[in-house]
């Protein structure tokens, strides 16, 4: 049995016992706020209810437009956390709370909460596991895709809005993720648009999922973003990789934009005619092409780097001399936009990171979740983006 002891027997260690630990002290305070929270609430929900039927209880007025209903009690998901037996008043005629909607066991904070843990890379199990531990209140599985479709009427929107043509570079590409078809799984291509604007942001513009990377397909999204305000009036680049059918839509949609072949795509086909033992030498003088500082020195450069290896390698001097238009077209831009714009690194690199969000999947069960996944990693990277520009632009550019 503890016994008080007198003021005068206490010691450090006794009155160090009173102290609450960190844990302790945290739960008392997540709990008075849980109260706070839920008095202000059934406090709120209360004075609604009053102000639906124009008249408070026991009250005779001519302006009543009904009469209460008792109460009933449930459970509430809050971003503060689990808020229980909420007293809900209740009208004899069926009305629509403005503050807590019927039906609602979940705060809107809490399902964008969810929804972006799922964007993110957690899986729909692990969501709720994650819940259970934070707040006490798990979610299923069925819970977090339900609300991960509530995207479907946001990427419809996205794939609709109206363009701002203000983009002075534009790199297209796709990217192949695997999708769940009726007997098999197969690979889909997701075309994509990146953007860099005149103020020099970085922007992914859209992207559509598509049949095959043919020409019918490509031009059928270029059309699309034309007509949707994407004219590229003030577009000074397109890059590409090597694919035939989005060079081919590119001469009908945009015929006037020079085109900038992808130098990290053709050097990697370079190699494949070169031996290993000679790739390293042979490819670290062809980059001297493109580092050049002009169209005149480029070319010098070429012909000394095929005069040393075409008797060797003549497939590879081919497979880069015949694009060579095209491969120099980004040195008619300003120096400090070249190692940006020579490439289609910019949106690999955005595809890392569909790719890492993608890793743990075996496959998307159907297009729509594709479109559900493509868009909240776009979304995100577009956000993240919007105060750090890629290039700076002077008046001169």
């Amino acid at each position: 049995m503890y016994q008080v002891k007198d003021l005068t027997q206490l010691k450090v260690q006794d009155l160090w016992q009173e102290v609450k630990s960190e844990e302790e002290w945290w739960g008392e305070i997540d709990k008075g706020v849980l109260r706070m929270v839920k008095l202000i609430l059934e406090s709120s929900l209360e004075a609604e209810l009053i102000e639906y039927l124009q008249a408070s209880r026991y009250v005779r007025t001519e302006a009543r437009r009904g009469y209460r209903n008792g109460y009933y009690e449930r459970d509430l998901f809050s971003q503060y956390g689990v808020i229980k037996s909420l007293r809900i008043p209740r009208a004899r005629t069926s009305y629509e709370s403005r503050i807590l909607p019927n039906y609602r066991r979940r705060q809107s904070k809490v399902n964008r909460m969810i929804r972006d843990m799922f964007l993110r890379g957690v899986s729909t199990r692990q969501v709720g596991t994650i819940l259970q531990q934070v707040w006490g209140k798990s979610v299923s599985a069925q819970t977090v895709s339900n609300i991960s479709q509530s995207l479907d009427q946001e990427v419809t929107a996205y794939q609709a809005r109206k363009l701002l043509d203000h983009y002075r570079y534009l790199i297209f590409d796709g990217i192949f993720l695997k999708v769940k078809g009726a007997l098999k799984t197969y690979r889909k291509p997701v075309l994509v648009v990146y953007g860099i604007t005149t103020t020099g942001q970085k922007e992914l513009i859209d992207f559509r999922q598509a049949s095959a990377e043919s020409e019918n397909q490509w031009e059928a999204f270029l059309v699309n973003l034309y007509r949707r305000g994407l004219e590229g009036k003030d577009c000074k680049l397109i890059i590409i990789d090597g694919c035939k059918g989005l060079r081919k839509a590119l001469e009908t949609v945009y015929p006037y934009i020079p085109i900038q072949r992808c130098w990290a795509h053709k050097l990697r086909n370079v190699a494949n005619h070169i031996r290993r033992k000679d790739q390293k030498e042979c490819l670290k003088q062809a980059r001297q092409i493109y580092l050049a500082e002009n169209r005149k020195a480029a070319v010098k450069a070429f012909w000394e780097w095929e005069n040393t290896w075409s008797d060797q390698y003549p497939k590879a001097i081919s497979c880069l001399g015949k694009d060579m238009d095209e491969m120099l077209n980004f040195l008619d831009c300003p120096s400090s936009h070249r190692v940006k714009i020579r490439t289609t690194n910019a949106i690999e690199r955005a595809f890392l990171e569909v790719r890492r969000r993608t890793r743990t999947m075996t496959c998307f069960t159907n297009s729509k979740s594709v479109d559900r996944i493509i868009f909240g990693v776009i979304s995100h990277l577009n956000k993240s983006w919007k105060d750090k520009p890629l290039l700076n632009f002077t008046h001169n550019s």
